[in-house]
């Protein structure tokens, strides 16, 4: 049920009825009877007045993941689910002093290395992935400071580049005086 608030909201107007729910049966000034005019009568007008969509859209908060980073999660989170469920069959076979108990948990115990490389590899990864690509959007970001620094550098050697093809240009072998 939705409170007056949200039907306000809904309608996009103070009033709380449907558009044409003030008509009532009334037929409109050209003659024809009112049920000829509209076709939604009684419940299914309020219905198609007040209701609302499944879901919103809303903007994403955050931007996505690199697809080398979300392929690296999407293959940690699978390599953990795996983990948990053999550590529970150990758990369980344990319990019922199955000969299957040491089998699973070696295993398991393979599998938690597993993980946490998978775990190591994602870290790695977005590290990477922010190195070689850098985030923009952080106002302190290291990756521009190292930018601005290499702009500085190319600068400087194309100063001293110049200046030592001036200096070349001036004492080559069209000069009549020794220096």
């Amino acid at each position: 049920m939705m409170s007056t608030a949200e039907r306000r909201e809904t309608l996009g107007r103070d009033d709380t009825r449907p558009a044409a729910a003030g008509r009532g049966a009334q037929a409109p000034d050209r003659g024809a009877p009112a049920d000829e005019q509209d076709p939604m009568v009684g419940e299914e007008r309020y219905e198609a007045a007040y209701r609302r969509p499944l879901w919103v859209e809303e903007p994403a908060r955050r931007r996505r993941l690199p697809d080398p980073v979300r392929t690296a999660a999407v293959r940690a989170v699978l390599i953990i689910a795996v983990t948990l469920i053999q550590a529970v069959i150990a758990f369980l076979c344990t319990l019922a002093e199955s000969w299957l108990a040491f089998p699973m948990v070696l295993s398991s115990l393979v599998s938690t290395v597993v993980a946490t490389w998978g775990v190591l590899d994602v870290w790695v990864t977005r590290q990477m992935w922010n190195q070689r690509n850098g985030v923009v959007s952080v106002p302190s970001s290291t990756a521009r400071a190292l930018r601005r620094e290499r702009r500085r550098a190319r600068r400087q050697a194309r100063t001293v580049g110049r200046a030592r093809k001036r200096i070349r240009g001036r004492s080559g072998a069209g000069q009549l005086s020794h220096p």
